[in-house]
């Protein structure tokens, strides 16, 4: 660090504007000030600092609106250490669970183990298109689906047509769940190729304790205090500075006021950049760039915590899945949403108390697509209505009502509209290369670095996490801490 030093000595410290107070902008301006960097300003849109990841309370429960597990618990994940460095690390989560039917039908785990093997081999087996042009697969709804039904057949010829036909069921579960895996409306819609960019990290999700927004204010602690300024959207961003100067950017709020800079770290959601770019960008993003914004998938995924006098599960119970006795034809989204909506939610996840004095039990439940989107119109007392008549459906007791609920909204936020990234339909590798690709690009005999973008989508391999979006944020630090180096 000593030439950057030597660079601030000589009064030339360069201005980074970080636009976006998520995890991902919270990482870069924490790499940067780290390194010596003095002049990081963070523009949030909103009062609070960060973005997809927001905690809540459903009573005295934690209720994770955004961002839940850290997947992959190991030293290859950023936010597992930076987590432990804090002192933040909570539990792992377990995979106890249990498959429901309707009326309180308990499908055992024996019953149900064919469904489980198959799932994983099928899901193992993607790793098999990485890297190939063709494929005989549509998409992954495709492969699942069509390798799904033979493999069933095959394995259960012994079985009577009523059990063939609930084993079927119950994969058309685990399918939906996968749906809120990649906020996708459908599996018809994740590119069988592009499903195996994405890469696992070892060890079971475990979960930070009081809520992830911890970690977020862990590392805004290690910064100066007026390093953020919250309520202040960003209107354009006016780059292609062609003159020699420090200030090679302008960045414009919404009030009219143009912050000058030498350098812009870009982490709005994709979801924005989607239905935004036309006027965020002065001038507008090279084509290659728009191109795969368009071709990269962000959909929603929505939770319903719902709160009950006592628990209906059992004790040592993680996940429910809900198995209903007619989908057989593995259709992973509902034909009539405003009627069928809540059957798109086919898990919930227990929740498990971050203190003693969270004396009712609640459940997580999981919904995506379009189904979700539309669940996000609706009143409280419709959601709770839709939601006490399944769980009468599936336990058979009518007199079990939920306390309480609550609901996210993510596609109705303006300034994520939607959750989280998925590799959709067409989209290659080299598109995520071309969403973190500086602007100018290479080759320009512009001032070079002038809009770096950071954000899960920006990550080649760990999109739609929280790692991948911290490791992005260290990705674009480290490229200007490289170019003043």
């Amino acid at each position: 660090m000593a030439e950057i030093a030597a660079l601030y000595s000589g009064n030339m410290v360069p201005r980074v504007v970080v636009v976006g107070c998520g995890i991902s902008g919270v990482a870069a301006a924490h790499r940067l000030v780290k390194a010596g960097f003095h002049r990081v300003q963070i523009l949030e849109a909103t009062g609070r600092s960060g973005g997809r990841i927001h905690t809540g309370r459903l009573g005295n429960n934690v209720a994770e609106i955004g961002a839940s597990y850290i997947h992959g618990p190991c030293e290859e994940n950023p936010v597992f250490c930076l987590a432990r460095d804090y002192g933040l690390l909570h539990q792992e989560s377990r995979f106890n669970f249990i498959f429901s039917s309707i009326s309180s039908q308990r499908l055992s785990s024996e019953d149900m183990s064919p469904v489980l093997e198959m799932y994983d081999e099928l899901m193992n087996d993607t790793s098999q298109f990485k890297n190939k042009k063709e494929t005989p697969w549509a998409s992954l709804g495709h492969f699942m689906r069509s390798e799904g039904r033979r493999r069933a057949a095959e394995r259960c010829k012994e079985k009577d047509a009523t059990t063939r036909q609930l084993l079927l069921c119950a994969f058309n579960a685990l399918l939906k769940d996968e749906c809120s895996s990649n906020a996708a409306h459908t599996l018809d819609e994740i590119d069988v190729v592009g499903f195996g960019i994405y890469k696992n990290l070892r060890g079971l999700d475990c979960t930070i304790r009081g809520g992830y927004e911890g970690l977020v204010k862990s590392l805004l602690s290690d910064l100066p205090a007026d390093i953020v300024t919250y309520n202040r959207p960003v209107r354009c961003v006016h780059w292609n500075n062609t003159e020699n100067s420090r200030d090679t950017v302008n960045v414009e709020c919404d009030d009219g006021e143009k912050i000058s800079a030498n350098h812009v770290i870009l982490t709005v959601p994709l979801g924005y950049l989607k239905k935004h770019h036309s006027s965020f960008f002065c001038p507008p993003l090279p084509a290659h760039k728009l191109h795969s914004i368009h071709k990269l998938g962000f959909g929603t995924c929505n939770k319903i915590y719902v709160e009950f006098d006592q628990p209906w599960w059992d004790a040592d119970c993680d996940k429910i899945y809900l198995v209903w006795r007619d989908e057989e034809d593995l259709l992973d989204h509902v034909s009539d949403i405003r009627k069928s909506w809540i059957r798109k939610m086919s898990t919930f996840t227990v929740l498990k108390p971050s203190d003693r004095s969270a004396i009712h039990p609640v459940l997580c439940g999981w919904i995506s697509g379009h189904e979700s989107e539309y669940m996000e119109t609706l009143s409280d007392l419709e959601v709770r209505n839709s939601l006490t008549e399944l769980i009468h459906t599936f336990t058979g007791n009518p007199r079990l009502t939920p306390r309480r609920i609550l609901c996210t909204k993510w596609f109705h936020n303006p300034w994520t509209c939607g959750s989280y990234s998925h590799p959709a339909k067409g989209c290659s590798e080299q598109d995520l290369e071309n969403m973190m690709e500086p602007l100018p690009t290479n080759g320009s005999h512009l001032q070079p670095l002038q809009v770096l973008f950071a954000g899960e989508a920006t990550h080649p391999y760990f999109y739609s996490t929280v790692h991948g979006a911290v490791a992005s944020g260290w990705r674009e630090a480290d490229r200007l801490i490289s170019h003043y180096s």
